[in-house]
């Protein structure tokens, strides 16, 4: 087929339409992966199947090249939204089936920093990832972390920063965490341009992210040990 001629998606089966949905969503095509995700709908495939095999599958390409170095932020946001346009459809049929969810994130920009590039491309690589992600935006006081948490349960709290002088309230959050004794409830990933490991360390947070492709691998690792251990 020469690439003049348009494909068409309904034409395809079942496996190279997935195939064309993985190059889609790498391309950032926003459309075609609304209407590949309704085809599949269509033909009755669960909402929770396109999620993982066609949206997930093709973000996890995208992950590891981001990782890699070779596809870079412009290119993860633009595959992101064309991810979040599948997700659209899917979300109130998921909800509807009671789906399972990898895990549960609630992120945000903390106290005194108004930087969210970096945030968001965690939040959308996560749901990326299948995890339902609870985004409290930018400049979160401990009180709206606290909040959050109490009211969504989450598996993970996430805390970005871009700002050496915002940095050190990731501390007064996982202090206040310790005071209250909630501290081992959650899993704690820290990440922002000015941190590094040693930081994540020194403010007893669970993990240091460095960019959003490393977030996700570390909740699912964090998530699958903890499988284990309540199967265990």
């Amino acid at each position: 087929m020469s690439d003049e001629e348009d494909i068409v998606l309904s034409e395809l089966n079942d496996d190279e339409l997935v195939e064309q949905m993985f190059d889609d969503l790498y391309d950032g095509l926003k459309e075609e992966i609304e209407e590949g995700v309704n085809i599949l709908l269509e033909r009755g495939w669960t909402p929770y199947d396109i999620l993982t095999k066609a949206l997930v599958g093709g973000m996890t390409i995208v992950g590891h090249d981001f990782r890699d170095g070779i596809l870079f932020v412009p290119e993860v946001l633009l595959a992101a939204n064309a991810m979040k346009g599948g997700m659209t459809i899917l979300k109130p049929l998921l909800a509807e089936t009671g789906a399972p969810r990898v895990g549960k994130m609630v992120i945000g920009t903390v106290k005194g920093d108004i930087h969210d590039i970096g945030k968001n491309l965690v939040s959308m690589m996560m749901e990326g990832a299948g995890f339902e992600v609870v985004d409290l935006g930018i400049n979160n006081p401990v009180e709206n972390y606290l909040e959050a948490l109490e009211a969504e349960q989450p598996d993970i709290l996430g805390m970005s920063a871009l700002l050496t002088t915002t940095m050190p309230y990731m501390k007064v959050v996982i202090d206040t965490l310790v005071e209250q004794g909630l501290r081992e409830e959650y899993v704690v990933l820290v990440g922002g341009a000015p941190l590094n490991e040693e930081f994540g360390k020194a403010i007893g947070a669970d993990g240091y992210c460095r960019d959003a492709a490393v977030a996700v691998e570390m909740a699912k690792d964090f998530m699958s040990r903890k499988h284990n251990q309540l199967a265990g």
